[in-house]
């Protein structure tokens, strides 16, 4: 599997590297929150093993923010803070498993490999026939594979997880890009107008609501 690693601890971050990769797998590691969450929209790792307390941006708000910009890659949170309450905020987060530190290596491994087999059996997203695949990140319609940026990515995902709902432009903005409502900024119309000519013919799947936002809508069902 390819996996990230995201610790700040030289002789932490190491050892992990190394077991993982003893173990076979590609490993990347990256020791602040921030590069980390950049990491994570532009590669589609198998799993990310991802420490709680780090520079910049601590594990819980890069687990909060990649799972609002449409990110469903498995994450592991490790951590000193072994609390009942703890695992909760952390699972709340958005974390697929919890890790309390000093921890077994034969668990830790067991882990990762239950998180691949996760990521695998993971569903993809269906509209019509535009299909996601939220893992290995490829769109296609109708088998046509369709070239899209992280953000045009995020953007079409999170519309179709709310197939049916109108989606407001500040919501948008907060979910996708992580960022407060800005009335000057044209952001979102500049992108769903990319995301439309990229779906050619099926670009009415994204809807504009006058005074809203957008909504992902099923195609009409053939006579």
């Amino acid at each position: 599997m390819k996996l990230l690693v995201v610790e700040d601890n030289p002789k932490v971050a190491s050892f992990l590297v190394r077991a993982l990769t003893e173990e076979g797998h590609v490993v990347d590691q990256l020791g602040d929150g921030r590069s980390a969450l950049d990491q994570i929209e532009l590669v589609p790792y198998d799993a990310i093993l991802l420490d709680w307390m780090l520079p910049g941006l601590d594990g819980l708000s890069v687990c909060r923010a990649a799972r609002d910009r449409g990110v469903r890659t498995p994450i592991l949170i490790l951590t000193a803070r072994g609390e009942v309450g703890e695992k909760i905020l952390g699972l709340d987060a958005g974390a697929d498993d919890y890790l309390p530190k000093p921890f077994d290596l034969g668990e830790l491994l067991a882990r990762v490999r239950a998180l691949g087999r996760r990521a695998t059996a993971a569903p993809s997203l269906r509209l019509g026939t535009l299909a996601i695949d939220p893992i290995a990140r490829r769109v296609t319609v109708a088998g046509r594979a369709v070239d899209l940026t992280t953000r045009e990515l995020a953007l079409l995902t999170y519309l179709v997880q709310h197939t049916g709902r109108a989606v407001s432009r500040s919501e948008l903005l907060q979910k996708v890009w992580a960022t407060s409502f800005d009335r000057a900024s044209n952001v979102v119309e500049v992108h769903v107008k990319n995301l439309r000519e990229k779906l050619g013919d099926q670009e009415t799947l994204i809807q504009t609501v006058r005074g809203v936002g957008y909504r992902a809508v099923a195609p009409p069902a053939e006579p």
